[in-house]
């Protein structure tokens, strides 16, 4: 039987190698369509763990503040309209919070810096001791704010790689003199390199300065744009939003049954909402590249409907001398899957060229899942063998006289 099999497969490769070239258009969807599923899902999966790392990169077990959104005319007039968040709700939060770890304000301003005979216009973030270890930025050189900064409303800032590169080139820029808004700043700190983030937002292109002072120097105003705090562990993020919605409540003076005036969101929700739309988005190219796949399988039963029709004579001898139907059946079938295996490993080999084509010269991401590798390769022989059971069923009923009478 392994013999009688063994022979099959041969006289398959050797009809396909007689027409190399047909062969190989044959398998041309079936490469495309493995290529495509490959790439596709493999560019998604590159995303979401892209947008994990970035959002992990945030800060540790970070937890966001916003302002909640106000109503004009009965249109939402977008998140941050109705502002009530203030230095007291983060201290409130600093004195009551048992579950929270650290806590700043974050007190957002853009203006033009001025430094070295160099301008540059960038973003100001007003921000407290504790968003070092929040949003864990490290410092390059100098130091970071102190509580006594941020008491004093000290005219103190640090620098993001961008800003003093524009600024002051390659010299170390602690120590030196810059202007923000015609306000004389001394610069204490220069900020490690972080680079672009998933949305391709350079995150070095900022200067930290204390919050009271962007608060009141700067952006003249009361409010402050959001909290950021970090829960004392992972595992306590919940019941630390839990609190903090509490306390925030508490401050606001919102009774029973009313609404938040205020929005918490933790990095496991950010995360979570992020990657699924990720893996959405990797869902439908997914099923589009898997349409080429059954193009691909189409091709193949097209033509070996046209093999079967000419190769007529072929079938009527071999029948003749003794060949049983299910030998044609198995010889044409194997030859289908043949075909489409082929071309599966040829889309397997091409997806993976493209992947490195695509990590070393462009910013995508590409992660390969051997598990949709082997998938795919599995879902291309199926594919023969789906498509090619029609023509293999044909060739095997044909009648051997009729097929001995074909011209």
């Amino acid at each position: 039987m392994i013999l009688h099999l063994t022979n099959l497969l041969k006289a398959s490769f050797k009809s396909i190698g007689k027409n190399r070239m047909r062969s190989l258009l044959t398998s041309l969807g079936i490469i495309i369509g493995v290529s495509a599923v490959i790439v596709m899902v493999g560019v998604g999966s590159g995303s979401q763990k892209r947008i994990a790392q970035e959002i992990s990169a945030l800060g540790d077990n970070m937890i966001i503040v916003f302002p909640a959104f106000s109503m004009r005319g009965g249109v939402s007039r977008g998140a941050g309209s109705f502002n009530r968040l203030t230095m007291n709700d983060v201290e409130a939060i600093r004195e009551e919070a048992t579950l929270v770890k650290h806590v700043s304000a974050v007190v957002m301003s853009g203006g033009q810096v001025v430094g070295n005979g160099n301008n540059w216009n960038t973003q100001i973030q007003g921000v407290d001791p504790d968003y070092q270890h929040i949003r864990i930025w490290k410092l390059k050189s100098g130091q970071y704010l102190t509580d006594k900064d941020v008491r004093s409303s000290r005219k103190v800032a640090i620098l993001g790689h961008t800003v003093a590169e524009n600024l002051f080139g390659d010299m170390d820029p602690v120590g030196q003199k810059v202007r923000i808004r015609n306000t004389p700043f001394t610069v204490i700190g220069l900020l490690e390199e972080k680079g672009n983030d998933a949305r391709g937002q350079d995150q070095d292109d900022i200067v930290f300065a204390p919050s009271t002072t962007v608060m009141y120097r700067l952006k003249g105003d009361r409010w402050i744009n959001m909290i950021n705090a970090s829960a004392v562990s992972r595992e306590k993020i919940g019941k630390a939003q839990e609190e903090l919605t509490e306390i925030l409540r508490r401050e606001h003076k919102i009774d029973y049954g009313q609404e938040n005036d205020f929005n918490v969101n933790n990095q496991t929700a950010i995360t979570e909402m992020a990657s699924e739309t990720s893996r959405i988005m990797t869902r439908l190219l997914g099923a589009v590249a898997a349409v080429s796949l059954i193009v691909g399988g189409i091709g193949i039963m097209n033509i070996m409907l046209v093999s079967v029709t000419e190769r007529t004579r072929e079938i009527g001898i071999r029948m003749s001398v003794g060949a049983r139907g299910i030998d044609i059946l198995t010889q044409f079938l194997l030859e289908a899957v043949v075909l489409s295996l082929s071309g599966g490993i040829i889309g397997i080999l091409l997806s993976m060229v493209i992947a490195l084509g695509l990590n070393t010269w462009t910013d995508i991401r590409t992660v390969i899942e051997p598990l949709f590798v082997i998938l795919s390769f599995t879902f291309s022989g199926a594919v023969g063998v789906f498509f090619g059971f029609y023509p293999a069923r044909k060739a095997a009923a044909m009648n051997p006289i009729d097929a001995l009478r074909y011209e």
